[in-house]
């Protein structure tokens, strides 16, 4: 083997098993006689950003924390293996990330929602970050795992079924309801609870400012404080299965059911309407139309240049990320005077 080109066998070891990983070292005059050997690296990386676009994922992870120096990696210190030393090269392997991402964790955007010290298990651990949408991406990086740490779960989007499958619950909210536990201080028989919602829906995901996002639109006559903070949170435990759908329609009973609000990060008060006083009024020669059609395009453009940046920016702050976390706590089942007991309230 000469200097050009040399092969290094890496063993680590990891409780339970011993891996041996092949590394292939190029040096700077790493050429074959076509010339373009030195540029192998460089080319697949570039093949891989054009067959698999990059998105922003989150993952549940459990692991066995035994004979590991936490959950954090401390690039340089290999002496001390982590949990994330282990995802990390899993992601390298499968081909989620390439070789330098692992280097510099700021390049595929790597954030925990907390961290564990030596020894220290966890079963719902998340975390988000940056990768190459490969096909069965959970799969193939639990191939490279050792088998005591898993990807449970990821989120990095909303397929046709799962949209379908928010859509059906949304629409379980239009009509007239008593929404007494959507919101505070209202109890059940207070006939300002009624609201009645007109639209609800959920549109297909986009990608922007490195993020994949989707639209819900909810219209309705009027909406109380943090109504709508947890009607969303509450569709959200259903499809993810923390909750059953009847929790919707047994919300609006007179038990008092507990719902914690989802953040209020991305929410936006679209526009008024005036329908009904346009119908009567806008075209009777006296009175001109409520609308405002015309400025469609520079409510858009200011949109654009400034709330969606803000909630983008809220968004890598992980302020959602942390509470996504929160889901798999929550008793769903309990009233409301159940939770204040269990956390020593009256």
């Amino acid at each position: 083997m000469d200097d050009l080109e040399k092969e290094s066998v890496l063993e680590t070891v990891t409780p339970g098993e011993v891996r041996k990983v092949c590394v292939l070292l190029e040096g700077s005059g790493a050429q074959k006689e076509n010339g373009h050997q030195a540029k192998k690296f460089m080319g697949d990386e570039e093949e891989l950003s054009k067959k698999h676009p990059k998105w922003k994922v989150v993952f549940l992870i459990a692991y066995s924390g035994k004979g590991y120096h936490g959950m954090q990696r401390n690039v340089g210190t290999s002496q001390f293996k982590t949990i994330e030393d282990e995802l990390v090269q899993a992601l390298v392997l499968s081909e989620c990330i390439p070789d330098n991402h692992a280097e510099d964790m700021k390049k595929m955007s790597f954030q925990r929602c907390a961290r564990t010290d030596k020894g220290v298990s966890a079963a719902g651990q998340v975390v988000s970050l940056k990768i190459w949408l490969i096909d069965n991406v959970v799969e193939k990086i639990n191939e490279n795992l050792p088998s005591h740490i898993r990807i449970l779960d990821d989120n990095f989007r909303l397929n046709q079924e799962t949209l379908n499958r928010v859509n059906e619950l949304l629409a379980i909210y239009k009509g007239t309801h008593n929404f007494h536990n959507f919101t505070s201080q209202k109890g059940p028989r207070d006939p300002s609870a009624k609201r009645y919602i007109m639209e609800m829906h959920c549109e297909p995901p986009f990608q922007q400012g490195g993020l994949v996002l989707a639209v819900i639109k909810v219209k309705g006559q009027s909406f109380m404080m943090h109504q709508i903070r947890k009607m969303i949170r509450l569709v959200i435990a259903v499809v993810k299965g923390y909750a059953p759908t009847s929790i919707i329609e047994r919300s609006w009973g007179e038990e008092k059911v507990d719902i914690p609000k989802a953040p209020g990060l991305g929410l936006v008060f679209e526009r008024v309407h005036f329908e009904k006083y346009n119908r009567h009024f806008g075209n009777d020669g006296l009175h001109e139309s409520l609308n405002w059609a015309e400025e469609e395009e520079k409510i858009e453009a200011f949109k654009k240049e400034h709330i969606y940046p803000t909630i983008i920016q809220t968004v890598k702050e992980k302020s959602m990320l942390t509470w996504l976390a929160t889901l798999p706590i929550h008793d769903n089942d309990a009233t409301s005077l159940q939770h204040n007991k269990r956390l020593g309230l009256r």
